[in-house]
């Protein structure tokens, strides 16, 4: 399975969770993409990818605060030394269901979205493929519990309100632990708020508890919060989750040097946090709003990957061998069909045909090669 291959990788702290997610898009699926933005060049037709040294005027990211080597990179503007000449728009979004909605109207050309959004995105025919792993998910996501609620143990959560960002891994991750622990999700009432919402809504005493990420989880503990499971947990128990890197499938027709540039500066933001993670947290503290200290706590709770790492079998895999993420995003969208979320799962090819795997392939050998 994914999780017993992660589980051999060796890479620090080894915490993982599932790759999945949900999405609401039915509100967007009548909304046509835009085109990517013109190129520098003025280049004549379609090229399909093949037009060599060709850029954007700009590239719109959809980020999320996740401390990941996407949000360091922002912070020290990584991405903006790769691609000189190329303005980036940084789009912040609350959760990967936003994520999808504005995929599909074509508001952004790169976003991030958990596994969860990622596996329904491309069952509902999102225009996009995954091309990095932002982060395997472990501690950073929790179900923290008000310690006046009652709650001790999942089996006492009927008749409790639930606060989570619905399509997103928290909600899988939610849904997954109450199947597992034998309550059914109709005798919870679990309300979707965005993690802002939540932090407020917890401030005022009108939730039990949230299944949800840092920085407002680490909030959540501060305020006397406990946590009685984690996505670390589900992960030893076969449920994964993860933040995967999505692009519009016209942007990476048009501009997939962009696209391997781009993954360049997430490698390097992955090398700085392995080789200096104290200065890595000073550096992304101010994105997270946490001290240097807290910064650290919750980077060393995601995994973070290599492009060399993510061109393996295990990942993304290679256009003649595709990588196992496939096979989880399918397991996930066909756990989605048990719940109502979607009503059915492609198959497994048409999940294999949504990743994009040129540009770790490119830049993990670069890196291989210096």
């Amino acid at each position: 399975m994914f999780f017993e291959q992660l589980r051999q990788t060796g890479l620090p702290r080894r915490k993982f969770n599932t790759l999945l997610g949900l999405t609401g898009l039915s509100l967007v699926l009548t909304i046509s993409a835009c085109t990517p933005k013109a190129t520098v060049e003025n280049n004549a037709g379609a090229n399909n990818g093949n037009s060599a040294g060709s850029m954007p005027e700009e590239i719109r990211v959809g980020y999320q605060v996740i401390p990941n080597a996407e949000l360091l990179a922002k912070s020290q503007g990584m991405v903006e030394e790769n691609l000189p000449g190329v303005e980036i728009e940084w789009v912040q979004y609350s959760s990967g269901g936003d994520v999808n909605q504005a995929m599909m109207a074509g508001e952004i050309d790169l976003g991030l979205a958990g596994s969860v959004p990622v596996s329904t995105g491309i069952a509902n025919n999102l225009p996009y493929q995954v091309y990095f792993i932002h982060d395997i998910i472990g501690e950073n996501e929790a179900l923290a519990i008000r310690p006046d609620s009652g709650i001790i143990r999942l089996a006492d959560m009927k008749g409790k309100t639930i606060a989570v960002p619905f399509g997103s891994t928290t909600h899988f991750s939610l849904l997954s632990a109450l199947r597992e622990n034998g309550v059914d999700a109709a005798e919870v009432k679990i309300v979707d708020m965005t993690p802002d919402e939540t932090l407020a809504a917890w401030q005022k005493g009108t939730i039990d508890g949230s299944f949800i990420w840092h920085p407002v989880l680490g909030k959540l503990q501060e305020d006397n919060g406990i946590v009685i499971t984690s996505a670390k947990q589900l992960a030893d128990e076969g449920i994964i989750t993860a933040d995967l890197a999505v692009v519009h499938q016209d942007f990476v027709s048009q501009y997939p040097e962009a696209v391997e540039k781009y993954v360049m500066a997430l490698d390097e933001a992955v090398d700085f946090y392995r080789a200096d993670p104290e200065s890595a947290a000073q550096a992304i503290s101010g994105e997270l709003g946490l001290t240097p200290e807290q910064s650290l706590d919750v980077m060393n709770e995601l995994v973070w990957l290599s492009a060399e790492e993510q061109a393996s079998i295990k990942y993304l895999g290679t256009s003649d061998a595709p990588g196992a993420l496939g096979k989880v995003l399918l397991e996930s969208a066909e756990f989605m069909v048990t719940q109502g979320a979607i009503e059915q799962a492609p198959d497994l090819a048409s999940y294999h045909a949504a990743i994009y795997n040129n540009a770790v392939n490119s830049a993990g050998g670069a890196v291989a090669a210096k």
